[in-house]
């Protein structure tokens, strides 16, 4: 009875672990990859492609002190990324304009939006590290 109780219990945990990772590999796209290159007053840029669908263009949303500024594709010119052979092609860059800002530490984060379940549910990953930037006067 307890070899019994043990392999039920190590199937149950193996069952429970796939579904996770299948979870997971739904919800989250471990294809993307993407950098956070640039943020300024002016200007928050980088790059961001997902290897599954390499000719597609990421549609990415800036946020700045955990507020939405913006969102777009990922189809501007990176010929850096397609020459360190990230990508096949160099359309996978990003160039947001700053919003005015009072002067101070600023944090720009840049999320990847990923579909799921044929669009019925939308996650974000964040691409890069944030960055911090200063506005002066």
């Amino acid at each position: 009875m307890t070899h019994y109780l043990i392999a039920k219990s190590i199937i149950e945990a193996l069952f429970v672990g796939a579904l996770a990772v299948g979870f997971y590999l739904t919800a989250f796209a471990p294809s993307l990859r993407g950098e956070l290159d640039e943020a300024n007053s002016k200007q928050v840029a980088g790059w961001a492609i997902d290897h599954a669908a390499p000719q597609a263009h990421v549609e990415v949303q800036l946020y700045i002190d955990g507020g939405f500024v913006a969102s777009r594709s990922a189809d501007a010119p990176r010929p850096d990324v397609k020459a360190a052979g990230l990508a096949e092609d160099d359309l996978h860059g990003y160039i947001f304009n700053t919003p005015t800002l009072g002067p101070g530490e600023h944090v720009a984060r840049v999320y990847a939006v990923h579909e799921s379940g044929g669009g019925a549910r939308l996650t974000m990953q964040l691409v890069g590290r944030p960055l911090r930037f200063q506005v002066s006067r």
